[in-house]
Formats: C-alpha cells, sequence, structure tokens
C-alpha cells in the first residue's frame, strides 16, 4: 500500500491508511517526446492539477479572435451564478449590437432576447451581436463590460491577456496566450459546471437561423465537449478545446493554425497524446483529514489536519505505484487553532520530482486549555524539548 510519511519533531512516522491502495507496482510507461504541433502557439493541460503537459510559445501574446468570447460567456455565467441576472432576464438589443459586424446570432434591434438565449449565440454561433447585447446589459455599456473582462483576467492569474471588446473583433492592445486561455478554460469547466453543457451543443437555432457549433471536434471526437473556436486573419484559425476519457480531462489550446481542419486536426494530436501517455489521479478529497497532531495548551490535545480543496495529481500512465507523499508538520503547535491555520505541508513525488505541494491546514478550532492545563502543557513541552 502506499503511504503517508509524516515529519514531525524531526520524527519520521508512517501512516499506512490516508491514501488508497495503489495497484501493484508496476512500471511507468515510457513516454515518448510529444508530436509536432503547427501552431503558433500551444499547451496541453489538465484542469484539475493545473500540469502542463506540453506546450510551445504559451506565455507568447496573440490575438484570440473569438476566443475572447469565453470571457465574456464566464462573466455572464458569473452574474447568474451570484444571482444578479437570471436566465429568463429579457435583454434589449440596442442598434449597437445589431449592427456588430462579424458572425452573428442574428438578434433584432429594438427587440429583447432572454440571457439564456444570448449566451447560446455566444457560445455556440460565437455571435458578436450577443455578445455585445450582453455585455451591455450586465455592465452598461460594451466599454464598461471590457474592463470588468480585465479584471476578471487578473483575478484568475491571466497575467498576459488584455481585452478591448467583448467578441474578439481585430482591436489594438487585444491580446491573450494559450497559457492564459487553458486558465480561463479551466474557470469556466470548474467555476461553473451547471452550464458546462453548453459549450457541448452541436447546433442553436435562433431567429428560425440554425447554425452549427464551430467546434468541429464535437462531431469527430466524443469525448470533446467544448470549448470555443476563433479565427481572423489577424489571428488565423485558433481552438480552445476541452474532452474527458476514463476520468481524465485535459485542455488543449491551439493558436495560429492554418485553416479550421488543421486546427482540429492538431488539437486531436495533442489530445491523443495526452491521454495515451497520462492519467489524472485524485489524491485528496476537499476537507480530508490526513493525520491527527499535538497541540499544547489547548482544551484538546490533538488537532485533525488536512487539506482544503481536492487535490489532483497528473502522471504518466502506470506510475502510481511510485508516489511518494510526506507532510511536514509544525515541529510544536500552541493553542489556540482556528479552522484554516496553516500547520504544514504535504508534498507528493515522483522518482524526485515534485507533483504536489500544498499547504494542510487545521479542521476544527481548539480554544486555549485553562491556566492549569496551559502550565501543565507548558512544564510537559519543556522537559520534551529539553532532551529532544
Amino acid at each position: 500500500m502506499a503511504h503517508i510519511t509524516v515529519i514531525r519533531s524531526f520524527v519520521t512516522v508512517l501512516l499506512l491508511t490516508l491514501l488508497p491502495a495503489w495497484v501493484s507496482a508496476a512500471q511507468s510507461m515510457l513516454i515518448p517526446s510529444p508530436p509536432q504541433i503547427g501552431a503558433s502557439s500551444y499547451v496541453l493541460m489538465d484542469p484539475h492539477s493545473g500540469r502542463i503537459i506540453m506546450e510551445s510559445n504559451s506565455n507568447e501574446r496573440l490575438p484570440p479572435a473569438s476566443l475572447t468570447k469565453m470571457m465574456t460567456a464566464y462573466i455572464v455565467e458569473r452574474e447568474l451564478a451570484e444571482g444578479r441576472i437570471g436566465m429568463d432576464d429579457m435583454v434589449p438589443v440596442s442598434v449597437n449590437a445589431w449592427k456588430t459586424e462579424g458572425s452573428r446570432t442574428f438578434v433584432r434591434e429594438g427587440t429583447q432576447v432572454r440571457v439564456e438565449e444570448l449566451l447560446k449565440g455566444v457560445i455556440i454561433q460565437s455571435g458578436n451581436d450577443a455578445s455585445v447585447a450582453l455585455a451591455e446589459f450586465v455592465a452598461g455599456s460594451e466599454g464598461a463590460f471590457t474592463d470588468i473582462m480585465n479584471q476578471q483576467a487578473q483575478l484568475l492569474g491571466m497575467r498576459d491577456t488584455r481585452f478591448a471588446n467583448a467578441t474578439g473583433l481585430p482591436a489594438a492592445d487585444h491580446f491573450s496566450t494559450a497559457l492564459d486561455l487553458a486558465v480561463l478554460a479551466r474557470a469556466i469547466i470548474n467555476d461553473y459546471p451547471e452550464n458546462y453543457g453548453i459549450y457541448a451543443q452541436k447546433h442553436f437555432t435562433y431567429n428560425n437561423i440554425r447554425q452549427p457549433n464551430r467546434n468541429s471536434l464535437l462531431w469527430r471526437d466524443p469525448s470533446v465537449d467544448g470549448l470555443k473556436t476563433g479565427h481572423t486573419d489577424e489571428a488565423g484559425y485558433c481552438l480552445v478545446a476541452s474532452a474527458l476519457r476514463n476520468d481524465t480531462r485535459l485542455i488543449g489550446v491551439v493558436m495560429g493554425t492554418s485553416s479550421n481542419a488543421a486546427r482540429s486536426q492538431e488539437m486531436q494530436k495533442m489530445l491523443n497524446y495526452g491521454f495515451r501517455y497520462y492519467e489524472s489521479e485524485k489524491l485528496f478529497s476537499a476537507g480530508q483529514q490526513l493525520l491527527e497532531s499535538r497541540v499544547w495548551g489547548g482544551q484538546a490535545n490533538e488537532l485533525a489536519i488536512g487539506v482544503k480543496d481536492e487535490v489532483f495529481v497528473t502522471i504518466p500512465r502506470g506510475s502510481k505505484a511510485s508516489l511518494e507523499s510526506v507532510v511536514d508538520v509544525d515541529t510544536v503547535i500552541k493553542a489556540p487553532v482556528s479552522i484554516g491555520d496553516e500547520v504544514g505541508r504535504v508534498r507528493v513525488t515522483l522518482n524526485g520530482e515534485v507533483y504536489v505541494d500544498e499547504p494542510v491546514l487545521a479542521l476544527q478550532d481548539i480554544p486555549e486549555g485553562g491556566f492549569l492545563k496551559r502550565l501543565w502543557d507548558a512544564i510537559k513541552l519543556f522537559f520534551i524539548q529539553l532532551f529532544s
């Protein structure tokens, strides 16, 4: 069985029951070099662990074209989740939204359209008119909405992204990177899963006009369930895609490919490589207790310690038996202790390489004990440290 090594007060203890029992030891698969990808920039990421499997020029600032609409949709989904708007809210279509050039949902000026229909128009049809209508509804104007987009990008850690509009139409100082767009796709999937099914819809009809989703992989690969295409002369053909196979999800981004067919072909190569040679494993659940540690001077003597969020690891297939986990706990923990206090770190390594390095936290409050309890613990601790 796999185990966690706990380092505490310079003593090593083995805990045999905290990680699931892996299959019997298997030799790690030999990993070939990633395939050559015909794109200006690309990245392949596991959205659960955040690990990058392959990339090239992933921090290069490039025009994102309609991949921009992922942020437009994300902000609308955030507004929905926080109750500031509803799917059935009616959105007035302005002249400005109606006349926006490029790909369209074909909304009509002077009409009112439900938020849900406009959101589908943005995601499935890549409608520029729907994007502007939603931007104006949420923020009052597309310019104000763009400010929100840039603020949200910073909150998500998209350090090399700047938006100048809600559509992705060419504009000065409008850029992003493959890595930033993978981060955004990860947020869409993880933060608002209740809306993610829209990204897999193959068609959407509005105003009696039926349009297909431009992500052709939705037809070619049943494991693909999102996300968004983009194209302008300046940006080339771009695609952000995600797929789920056997409990492992991957996100791929290609920017600057030569054609619609090329972006799908290059994405398929990346996804096939990632799923063939890597797998995602959930190590710990959110709030899972990993161990108990001694607390001094408290109303209780033992503190439950664990992780706040789910912890995943992305590893080469067949290498689970070689994972090693170490929890490094503070030598002395004194009361009072509050839920969420950091008291150490958990590290998971594979053949000496660190795959996980996360804080471990107090899972309970332990107030200070009475005077006599604190005095007695202080005396015991003094002698333990004196003779250690």
